[in-house]
């Protein structure tokens, strides 16, 4: 029993069968990481620079490729040099920070998303009070809520699973998952604390989730009635249902999968499921948002015809 707690590395076995492909695997993947890199940071750039695009919905859109850029961050380039390593362990520390980071990311989008959502009902179905509603001071301290409140909730989550005594150091994943951790707990560990966090976690983002179904249902609602809202509609909200039907699709189905899938599929198609929310979002919003909403359309199309000059 003295061992338990003595846990200072951690093994990711999700790497064990591409032995025999990892160039050709890093070599695509250092390219799709270069991907994510250049339309998250193109779409930031644009908004910062563009002063007519210093509205809610397009700093809203910027903070949510900023949070792109921090979730594949925490994965990416771990995961690169992990497929040029022999052997895949990571520090008991930088374990919990990047179960922190994947926990918070995934949190953040959603808070991100459910802002967005907020910013949409406002111009739509209160247009006259949308300004006075939405203003600078209220803004930040939204996009504040978005960001701090998933950080404080996991920092809370990681500093309690940091306390647990471990019987295990093997962790059957490409990446640190808190709720792994947990699992690695001697059984003789009380996890309760860590538990009722989880369940706090939970109701706090389906709660989430809810308040977007409100939202939507007005805005559906609102649009019925004039053909105006629903061109504006179509124009801003359709972008930001796809990409909330992306990640509770990629997310949904990874923890369910993690809850109560089998372990006899093919590591590659479980480790395929585990980074779904990163390999999909990332590269998906910025895309989506670029070709959808006309004002970064137009100034996408306006930087290529300049270069073309």
């Amino acid at each position: 029993m003295e061992n338990v707690s003595v846990v200072r590395i951690f093994t990711l076995s999700g790497l064990n069968e591409t032995v025999n492909y990892r160039v050709t695997l890093f070599s695509l993947t250092l390219l799709y990481y270069c991907v994510i890199l250049f339309v998250n940071i193109s779409l930031i750039m644009i908004i910062i620079l563009d002063e007519n695009l210093h509205e809610p919905m397009y700093i809203l859109l910027c903070s949510f490729c900023i949070n792109g850029l921090y979730g594949t961050t925490g994965f990416y380039p771990k995961f690169l040099l992990d497929l040029l390593s022999k052997s895949h362990e990571i520090s008991y520390e930088g374990c919990l920070l990047q179960a922190f980071v994947m926990y918070s990311f995934a949190c953040c989008d959603l808070s991100i998303l459910a802002v967005m959502a907020y910013d949409r009902y406002l111009a739509i179905c209160r247009p006259l009070h949308y300004h006075s509603f939405m203003s600078k001071k209220r803004l930040s301290q939204l996009i504040c809520f978005s960001w701090l409140t998933p950080f404080c909730i996991f920092s809370v989550s990681i500093i309690l699973t940091s306390t647990l005594k471990l019987c295990g150091s093997k962790i059957e994943k490409l990446f640190c998952v808190n709720w792994v951790i947990v699992k690695l707990a001697c059984s003789d560990t009380n996890t309760v604390a860590s538990n009722i966090i989880s369940y706090s976690i939970i109701f706090i983002y389906v709660s989430h989730g809810l308040f977007i179904m409100w939202t939507y249902m007005h805005l559906v609602i609102t649009c019925v009635r004039s053909k105006e809202d629903r061109v504006k509609f179509m124009q801003t909200c359709v972008p930001h249902l796809v990409s909330l039907s992306t990640f509770l699709v990629v997310i949904v189905f990874d923890l369910m999968y993690m809850r109560f899938g089998s372990t006899d599929l093919p590591q590659s198609i479980q480790n395929l499921i585990a980074i779904e929310f990163l390999l999909i979002p990332p590269v998906m919003n910025p895309l989506i948002y670029g070709f959808k909403l006309t004002k970064i359309r137009n100034r996408v199309l306006g930087l290529i015809y300049v270069d073309r000059k």
